[in-house]
């Protein structure tokens, strides 16, 4: 079968060419922006990209058009596809239609830590020796890929984005994944283009929590208001908790924890990786492995060798002893715990916190209050707004990092914030760049500069 598909360089539909082409069909594909790492990914295994969305394309006439969601009315070929009444289905529908029914689907879902999660629950059950399928929004350095489908095996590990599915299909891209295991991570406002309040992403949620069945496990952190009200809309399926004072819990402030598990302390986790957050992620993949048959001491075991996946807190380099990080953090909760868990880790030097607020929601200023506080623990915040072309920011960071005072600076130049930058930074300093975009090739122009 011949699949031809919409937005493919994004992570998550760049991630089901390489599944598809794994299951046996030819797959071909296009963007606006064809680009590597993921272009260079896709054309390895030979799979055909096309720049562009031009009309044309029909005449490729493959047995199936696959939309991604970056793709609207309007799109030149989508007209084509519609007009010439050619068959068509999104991403998510495809992929729980055709690749995830009779597999064990274990789905990670939450405004934070989907990616992190999904793979540390991966690769916890690859270390286990079950060799999972898996479909991650970033690249475990344990996994290599962000992607895996190999027909013969069971298990299969996908990141639950709330996002919506399609231009025709506003549900989100979860509903079609049909878990037997769920993680509801956390639960807070985000994706401000699409949802109008936190309410209207509960009841997509509670929509997944309907899907999962009496015999599965849905696992949940102690605590969090959102998500209990979506369990009390109603549940049918036995529930864990983990943090606070669930079944599962963490001990200790430092990179090496206790584990405990129905009270009792089974093991430790030793691992370079920082934050609380990243330890309540810990303890929810260890739930989750565990429902698919993986002893906890072999949970613990693989954790404490993982490796961490790029771009979360990922060093990209050290120059006359100035630490360089990339994060993906883009939410102000996420900014928040990520600043956070560095701060436990340097102790009293300094902090320069590096912010590109890209992401929709931040861009239309929803959550923009919110980031003199998320950034308290940053002893320099150089701030980056574009004033113009799809990024451009629909508030004045100026205005809003006020409360910061002087050590908050605000620029819509990249060389000049990239100059001053490295004006400020001194030995034993550590930069810490946040976007969930490539942010202008600014770490390794900034490497660089230092």
């Amino acid at each position: 079968m011949h699949l031809h598909i919409l937005g493919i360089c994004g992570t998550f539909m760049g991630g089901l060419a390489l599944i598809a082409r794994a299951a046996g069909h030819t797959v071909t594909g296009c963007d606006a922006g064809v680009y590597p790492p993921m272009s260079t990914q896709l054309e390895e295994q030979g799979i055909r990209l096309i720049e562009g969305f031009d009309a044309e394309q029909v005449q490729l006439r493959p047995d199936l058009f696959i939309i991604g969601n970056v793709v609207t009315r309007g799109n030149p070929l989508m007209e084509a596809i519609l007009n010439q009444g050619l068959p068509y289905t999104s991403g998510p529908q495809w992929l729980g239609e055709h690749i995830l029914r009779g597999q064990h689907v274990l789905a990670v879902a939450g405004t934070h830590g989907k990616t992190t999660t999904s793979a540390m629950l991966a690769w916890i059950l690859e270390y286990a020796g079950h060799a999972p399928n898996f479909l991650v929004g970033g690249i475990a350095r344990d996994l290599k890929v962000s992607a895996r489908y190999q027909p013969g095996q069971s298990l299969f590990v996908i990141e639950a984005d709330e996002y919506d599915t399609a231009f025709f299909d506003k549900r989100s891209k979860f509903v079609h994944y049909r878990p037997r295991t769920a993680i509801l991570n956390n639960l807070e406002y985000d994706h401000a283009d699409i949802f109008p309040d936190l309410q209207a992403i509960e009841t997509q949620f509670h929509h997944l929590v309907r899907t999962i069945p009496a015999q599965g496990r849905i696992i949940v952190p102690d605590g969090c208001q959102a998500i209990d009200r979506v369990l009390d809309r109603g549940c049918w399926t036995p529930l864990v908790r983990f943090g606070g004072h669930g079944a599962w819990q963490a001990a200790a402030e430092t990179g090496h924890f206790d584990v405990i598990h129905n009270g009792q302390a089974i093991g430790t986790i030793g691992w370079n990786l920082s934050g609380e957050h990243n330890r309540l992620n810990a303890l929810a993949a260890l739930a989750a492995a565990e429902h698919a048959g993986v002893p906890a001491q072999k949970g613990l075991a693989a954790l404490s060798v993982f490796a961490g996946v790029k771009r979360r807190m990922e060093l990209r380099g050290t120059v006359r002893q100035i630490a360089v990080y990339d994060d993906f953090a883009h939410h102000p909760t996420a900014i928040a715990t990520t600043l956070q868990g560095l701060r436990k880790q340097v102790g009293t030097g300094r902090i320069l916190a590096v912010l590109e607020p890209r992401s929709n929601t931040m861009k239309l200023g929803a959550m923009a209050a919110r980031l003199p506080a998320a950034l308290q623990a940053a002893d320099l915040v150089f701030c980056f707004g574009a004033t113009s072309g799809k990024h451009a920011l629909g508030w004045d960071p100026k205005h809003i990092l006020a409360p910061l005072g002087e050590r908050a600076k605000a620029y819509n130049d990249l060389d000049a914030m990239i100059t001053a930058i490295a004006a400020a930074a001194q030995a034993g300093d550590t930069i810490l760049i946040m976007s969930n975009g490539g942010f202008g090739g600014i770490h390794q122009k900034l490497l660089d500069r230092l």
